[in-house]
């Protein structure tokens, strides 16, 4: 049996004659590529709507259709699509599609009055399953819209739970529930993983339209930022708890956990063996997405992720400078450059190069020599000393001319007004630190000028943080402000503050404030 590899981790068995492949299995290489004809071809629309038809048959449990069927559910379609109604003589269409194998013909024998009739070979269709698979592929990309490429960060407590949950049934030997609940989380990484890649494949075909219509990401800009700092903050809260649960799980037995998995396994024509690596595969993939540290999986994505909100970041600021200016400098050079491919002659394109770039109109300027005795009046420019020109002459037409500094305009008023709400700000911020240091910052909601200066402190603490060893920070930190000191002590999971912007959780960390 030959193999011929499409993409990784994808083999399409092409069967030989001694082959017992079935059904799809036995679909060659070409065989699936024509399932697409139909997309490609003259009456594309036509077919979609016919295959759509099929697709509606089936969903009432009506697999096997004669001409007559499709026709009536054609008139179905039709009176809720109007495009539908254009659809003409099904027969053709139906021929056609079974010679690309997207439908199945067969013999109906039951609709035979007679021998004579039976002899007209009445047929029935049905979808194939290479070709209903082919026509669901079409419709996915028809229906595709900018809401599949979104990053989900309301899965993880589900991965979480899932995965505690894989650890008991795995420990009390529950065979059907470890199928279950692996099974559940191979479809949520995949899940997870195809909408991340059509998530930043989305922000490169944002940063290409940019430039064309900048009002497009300017509208996006900030549901994208807010999206991807949430994302990014559920994946580094639950990315040390998934790695623990995965440990969990392998603690109660690996090759049990696989057996079990393979035991449920409800896959008739996949041998035992062919089962087993199966899953011992699937288990790799959970493994490789939390459990290895800084190359695991999601490791990567929040790499991804961080370094996407930085080009969203330097493309935001790139089109604000561009619409400054009413246009940006890459419009205009290709504005240009149409104008010059659209020029009818060489003569109008160097004319509008000398237009365009005014190298062709050079800038006189006349200059007294500093000793006029030295340069002779008939003496040639080319054998005479050089004049020295000042760079705004050169530049501007002007001559430079030595001027004092310029008056310093002082608005006392403004001063005052600015450090009065100065003092009263500082005011403030040690009113607040105080308030925090008399009552904790875990009691009660913080108010605003609380949150600014918790905000404060634990900024100047954070970056006080000092590694000892590897990379692991000291025990205690502390940084002081406003006659307060703010101290971090390392705990065992995390703790919330509650303020009125929101709850602030910290991983690891326990707060102090001291006078």
């Amino acid at each position: 049996m030959s193999t011929s590899t499409t993409t990784p981790g994808t083999e399409i068995t092409e069967p030989d004659a001694a082959s017992e492949a079935f059904g799809i299995d036995a679909f060659t290489v070409d065989d699936r590529l024509r399932l697409f004809h139909f997309a490609a071809a003259e009456k594309r629309h036509d077919y979609l709507w016919l295959l759509r038809a099929f697709d509606r048959g089936r969903a009432n449990y009506q697999v096997l259709l004669h001409a007559a069927d499709a026709r009536e559910l054609m008139g179905q379609l039709a009176a809720d699509n109007p495009a539908a109604a254009a659809v003409g003589e099904v027969q053709p269409l139906l021929d056609a599609l079974a010679e690309w194998k997207v439908l199945d013909r067969s013999y109906d024998g039951t609709r035979a009055a007679n021998l004579a009739e039976y002899r007209n070979r009445h047929y029935v269709y049905q979808f194939t399953q290479a070709g209903y698979r082919a026509y669901r592929a079409v419709e996915d990309v028809l229906g595709a819209t900018l809401e599949d490429a979104q990053l989900s960060r309301l899965v993880f407590p589900d991965i979480l739970a899932d995965l505690n949950a894989l650890a008991r049934a795995n420990a009390e030997g529950d065979a059907e529930e470890v199928y279950r609940k692996l099974s559940r989380l191979d479809g949520v990484l995949a899940d997870m993983a195809q909408r991340a890649a059509r998530f930043y494949l989305m922000l490169g075909d944002l940063a290409r339209t940019n430039d064309t219509r900048p009002e497009v990401f300017l509208s996006h800009k900030d549901a994208l930022l807010t999206h991807m700092r949430e994302f990014t903050a559920e994946l580094a809260r639950y990315t040390p708890l998934l790695a623990d649960a995965v440990d969990a799980v392998a603690a109660t037995g690996l090759d049990e956990l696989v057996q079990r998995a393979a035991d449920a396994d409800e896959r008739l024509f996949r041998p035992m063996p062919e089962r087993l690596a199966d899953w011992r595969q699937r288990w790799s993939g959970l493994v490789h997405w939390f459990a290895e540290g800084e190359q695991s999986e999601s490791e990567r994505l929040q790499t991804g992720t961080v370094t996407a909100i930085s080009g969203v970041l330097s493309l935001l600021r790139r089109v604000t400078e561009a619409r400054k200016g009413g246009v940006s400098r890459e419009s205009q050079l290709r504005h240009l450059a149409q104008w010059f491919a659209s020029c009818p002659s060489d003569a109008d394109a160097h004319a509008l190069f000398r237009a365009s770039y005014d190298l062709g109109s050079p800038r006189h300027v006349a200059v007294q020599h500093e000793d006029p005795e030295l340069a002779g009046t008939r003496q040639s420019w080319w054998e005479a000393q050089a004049v020295e020109l000042s760079r705004t002459l050169v530049q501007s037409g002007r001559s430079p001319a030595l001027r004092g500094p310029g008056r310093i305009e002082r608005n006392e008023r403004q001063r005052e007004q600015l450090r009065a709400l100065q003092l009263k700000a500082q005011a403030e911020a040690r009113g607040a630190a105080v308030s925090l240091a008399e009552n904790g910052v875990y009691l009660g909601t913080l108010d605003e000028p609380e949150t600014r200066a918790l905000l404060g402190l634990l900024d100047l603490a954070l970056a006080a943080r000092v590694p000892v060893s590897r990379g692991v920070p000291a025990k205690t930190t502390s940084a002081g402000a406003h006659g307060v000191r703010l101290t971090l002590y390392p705990i065992e999971g995390f703790t919330t503050v509650k303020t009125v912007r929101g709850r602030l959780h910290l991983n690891g960390l326990r707060l102090e404030v001291t006078a």
